[in-house]
């Protein structure tokens, strides 16, 4: 009785699936706008996400300007956040905003246009052209709607994707370091990078890593200087070390931090 039970199941299930699929084909092929609609609609709250997406590319155009059209545009960017695709997603959800500024939607439309961003994101040794693209929509998002109950999600989100673009500045000063005098002065590259990581993001959770870094590369750079600049940038290096002790008394670097000012501080001449 009980498999006669989960065959008959198995059946219900087969045959609901394939009357979908017909369903589905014929919408596909059908001129009625209106009833493409519904059914992405309706395909919609069934979680059919691909399917809604599909119908309502066909549809936006002509609900374009009509009572429809607005809907029809946020949920097509839905249907593809839900998806999981969210590069397509936010190319609709910001074409939904720049048409509708205004809109019944406008508010979900920014965030989850920047969430998506957020959430494709990807590791910070690769191209993060997407974490950009998250932190400009999701600032955006707050700018224009500071009352949000969303914000706090969506500064937060801000916060992580500075704390990758941070760290991928951080690898590149720490392969510059790594470098050193590798057809050039690399050491140089890695204070630079180092500084304009600090400038750009001030309050980054890698802010001491970067700073002992530029120490590091200060003093590699004046140990292996010609003797007429040595002590000048020994000079700088005691400076740099005065600077991050001070900001980090109780850092985990103080015992290689002592160390290279005491080398530093014996070229300086008092």
């Amino acid at each position: 009785m009980v498999i006669g039970m989960k065959k008959l199941f198995l059946l219900l299930l087969v045959v609901a699936s394939l009357s979908s699929c017909t369903e589905y084909t014929k919408v596909m092929k059908s001129n009625d706008v209106d009833y493409k609609f519904e059914y992405a609609q309706r395909a919609y709250d069934q979680k059919k996400y691909l399917q809604a997406a599909m119908v309502l590319n066909d549809v936006i155009t002509p609900l374009r300007g009509g009572p429809k059209g607005e809907e029809a545009l946020f949920l097509l960017g839905m249907s593809y956040y839900e998806n999981k695709d969210y590069l397509n997603s936010g190319v609709y959800f910001k074409t939904y905003y720049n048409r509708y500024p205004k809109g019944k939607y406008a508010e979900l439309a920014r965030f989850y246009s920047g969430y998506g961003y957020y959430l494709s994101s990807p590791d910070p040794q690769l191209d993060q052209s997407n974490t950009r693209k998250g932190i400009e929509e999701l600032q955006g998002f707050i700018d224009f709607f500071p009352k949000s109950d969303k914000v706090n999600i969506a500064q937060n989100a801000i916060f992580e994707l500075q704390d990758k673009l941070t760290l991928k500045e951080l690898q590149n000063a720490q392969l510059y370091y790594n470098l050193g005098n590798f057809l050039g002065n690399n050491y140089e590259s890695a204070i630079i990078t180092a500084q304009n990581a600090l400038r750009n993001y001030p309050y980054s959770k890698y802010r001491e890593e970067f700073e002992m870094l530029i120490l590091k590369s200060k003093f590699q750079e004046a140990n292996q200087s010609v003797a007429e600049k040595k002590e000048e940038r020994f000079r700088d290096v005691v400076d740099e070390y005065y600077s991050f002790i001070n900001n980090y008394p109780n850092t985990k670097n103080r015992k290689e931090a002592d160390t290279i000012f005491k080398i530093a501080r014996h070229h300086v001449q008092d």
